[in-house]
């Protein structure tokens, strides 16, 4: 679903610019359409703590994207020098996204060891490894966090909105959820140990509002924020259903390549689509298609894939790794404390989590940590199809 204009023609678009040709492509929006897009760090408006996009746009220098407002005659204006080869290098219209998580099987479902860790850390083997992130940056882009949580009391966090109007807190849940799993503690003084990187750095992006929804423009604005900051991972547990077949955003793609090449990996959520048990396979969904994000699917306490988790289908994106994704248990906004969700959402972090152990223990460019991942995770009799490289591992 695209962003809709408000009736007067005008909604909001992605606008990809050539390899470093960033500052050429926004003169070229002014002089062709009189778009002005300010760059990032320029930016003084806010809501709240919310970012408000200014008349015209927002360039995110770091990933060579502006997500601009316009109005049809001035998209279409820009639309006609593509074919010049200049500057601009693809137009796209701002779609909507949303957090990808569905009700949990067995909530109450606990063994005697899930008392000390849960089922998902103790399958990537997470409490044996001796690495625990520390010094490792994790951007988690989701609904926010419960800033005042409990669990993540003198943790090193920051907390940023992309959302027009609403501050960093969370008020879904799913985002704690998941920066749970990805960096929450080993330890907590109640219930198991739930996440894997418990000492990393948090940086918690909003790019989705306290309904669970977003747009493409916000989730590239907390791209770009966590390559800024010198973020190693981006876990990303949202997304939107593609068609079997349909390409993936081209923007996305150079953005996800141009993260990588500054060092910073994003994994997403492959998505949740699939209904297996009546036969039905997804392809990946937006933007964990892309070839250069990592698609995360999902396992259950018997490593079977989840009946939900989407799978690589001919002409489609492909998964890439999978994680615990079934009856997860971790963090929830106050006063409940703590939730257990299924979902590729909850797979994702935990291979987030993996990422910043790994980092923390080799040195090297993201593309390194890439292959890492893959060449370490544990293989599943499975078809690649639907676990990829197989199940990620703790270092």
């Amino acid at each position: 679903m695209t962003q809709q204009d408000d009736g007067s023609g005008v909604a909001r678009y992605l606008v990809l610019f050539e390899e470093d040709a960033a500052d050429e492509g926004t003169r070229a929006m002014t002089n062709v359409a009189g778009i002005r897009a300010v760059h990032s760090g320029e930016i003084a408006t806010q809501t709240g703590d919310g970012l408000t996009y200014l008349p015209g746009g927002v360039l995110w220098a770091d990933l060579g994207v502006a997500v601009v407002t316009a109005a049809t005659d001035q998209i279409n204006a820009l639309r006609g020098t593509l074919a010049n080869r200049g500057p601009i290098a693809m137009i796209e219209p701002d779609r909507m996204v949303y957090a990808i998580s569905t009700p949990a099987s067995h909530p109450a479902s606990i063994d005697s060891e899930e008392a000390t860790f849960t089922w998902g850390l103790r399958a990537i083997n997470a409490p044996a490894s001796a690495a625990s992130g520390a010094g490792v940056r994790i951007a988690v882009l989701d609904t926010g966090i419960d800033i005042d949580h409990p669990d993540f009391v003198d943790r090193e966090l920051v907390a940023r909105s992309f959302v027009d109007g609403e501050d960093a807190n969370d008020g879904h849940g799913h985002g704690t959820h998941v920066i749970g799993t990805a960096c929450g503690p080993r330890r907590p003084d109640l219930g198991p140990g739930y996440g894997v990187a418990s000492s990393a750095e948090i940086y918690a992006g909003k790019v989705l509002n306290n309904a669970g929804a977003g747009t493409d423009g916000d989730i590239l604005a907390g791209i770009a924020w966590a390559v800024q900051n010198g973020c190693t991972v981006v876990s990303m547990s949202l997304g939107a259903p593609v068609q079997p077949g349909q390409p993936p955003s081209v923007t996305f793609e150079r953005a996800a390549r141009r993260a990588m090449n500054k060092g910073t990996l994003i994994v997403a959520a492959a998505g949740n689509e699939s209904a297996r048990s009546d036969g039905l396979i997804a392809p990946v969904s937006h933007p964990a298609n892309c070839p250069t994000i990592m698609a995360i699917g999902a396992i259950d306490q018997e490593f079977k894939v989840g009946d939900f988790s989407a799978g690589t289908l001919p002409d489609s994106g492909a998964v890439d790794i999978v994680g615990p994704g079934v009856d997860v248990h971790s963090s929830w906004p106050m006063p409940q404390r703590h939730h257990t969700l299924s979902g590729t959402s909850m797979a994702t972090p935990h291979a987030a989590g993996v990422a910043a152990l790994t980092a923390e223990v080799h040195q090297g460019t993201a593309w390194e940590l890439w292959a890492r991942l893959s060449q370490s995770a544990a293989r599943l009799p499975l078809p690649s199809t639907d676990v990829g490289a197989g199940l990620v591992q703790a270092p």
